[in-house]
């Protein structure tokens, strides 16, 4: 295996040059630097990462924590984060918290311990004292889909509570007045913000509070399963259906058909997400555009703009979801 030393000698130049090309720690003439570059290529010298690190002070990898690895919500993010550190020549490293603190705590000291040069965490657990412990400690680190209102600068979130808002909004247009709600796990921040979405738009529009119409549901498609089979078990008529994501609004759509329901004349149904299959339900889901692909962009743009000081202008900290109307919403008289 070709040595740094061979490179020096056949293109001529001292090691520390060599070592600035590699690193980028400091500018080297164009000639020069191709110079070294033909001589790496000829010998086929591979950088050895541990010493760049050890050299520049950084790892070139970013960890990246989110609650779940499988799932269609979830991958659009981690294909956008990875695609824009790899095209400035960086690596990441992804961890899954499961939405239990413990193991958010473990995943990120495993990535801490991997001397990542940042984290970008979507976590729901851990809480904001122990959030603002880790700034505290100088850890490079930003959040996504979370407010802590002493970390703004380091924020990138959703107005959950304007998506709830809108889904609820939307069908009191369409003259609906018996809507049933099906909320995330009411201990996670963005369930609770989007219920309150859907709360204030009935108060809006003057229809009265309804506390039965209401389901915990637990974000999968069993949720919309549930609580559809437990609206129907009600001695109370309901023409809409909110779900406050679009895996639970599959789930209620598919055990509408199974109990014979006529979609959307005898039920409206609106989720929240807009994940890739919302356009395959059937009848196409009426949801709210979580735009999840450029809340994650502009992570990364965070990441490199605070950590590697890339000239990057602006850093957008809340994001507004927008409805999406399809099929599966109706106008009733």
């Amino acid at each position: 295996m070709a040595t740094i030393y061979e490179v020096s000698k056949l293109a001529g130049v001292s090691l520390a040059t060599v070592s600035r090309v590699i690193n980028k720690t400091a500018p080297v003439r164009e000639a020069t630097r191709e110079k070294v570059e033909a001589a790496m290529k000829e010998l086929g010298y591979r950088p050895n990462s541990v010493a760049q690190s050890l050299a520049s002070n950084r790892s070139n990898s970013i960890g990246i924590l989110v609650p779940e690895l499988g799932g269609p919500f979830y991958a659009e993010l981690l294909s956008r984060i990875e695609n824009e550190f790899r095209r400035v020549g960086k690596h990441v490293i992804i961890a899954a918290g499961h939405s239990d603190e413990e193991l958010e705590r473990e995943s990120i000291e495993f990535l801490r311990s991997r001397n990542c040069d940042a984290l970008i965490l979507h976590v729901e657990a851990v809480s904001d004292d122990y959030l603002r412990g880790l700034a505290d400690a100088g850890c490079a680190f930003v959040l996504m889909n979370r407010l802590v209102e002493q970390l703004a600068d380091r924020c990138i979130n959703l107005d959950n509570l304007l998506g709830g808002y809108l889904a609820t909004k939307h069908l009191l247009e369409l003259g609906h007045r018996a809507i049933a709600y099906v909320s995330g796990p009411m201990w996670k921040r963005d369930a609770q913000e989007r219920y309150q979405g859907h709360q204030r738009a009935l108060q809006e529009f003057g229809v009265p509070f309804d506390s039965s119409l209401v389901f915990e549901g637990d974000y999968q498609e069993t949720g919309g399963v549930k609580a559809l089979q437990y609206f129907r078990s009600l001695d109370k008529p309901f023409t809409a259906l909110v779900c406050a994501n679009d895996e639970m609004a599959s789930g209620a759509i598919t055990t509408a058909h199974d109990l014979g329901m006529d979609l959307p004349t005898q039920l409206s149904v609106v989720g929240f997400d807009n994940v890739n299959f919302a356009h395959y339900t059937y009848p196409k889901l009426t949801t709210i555009d979580y735009p999840l692909g450029e809340i994650g962009h502009m992570a990364a743009q965070w990441v490199l703009k605070n950590v590697y000081q890339q000239p990057i202008k602006d850093i957008r900290a809340v994001f507004a979801p927008q409805l999406v109307v399809r099929d599966s919403t109706h106008r009733i008289n």
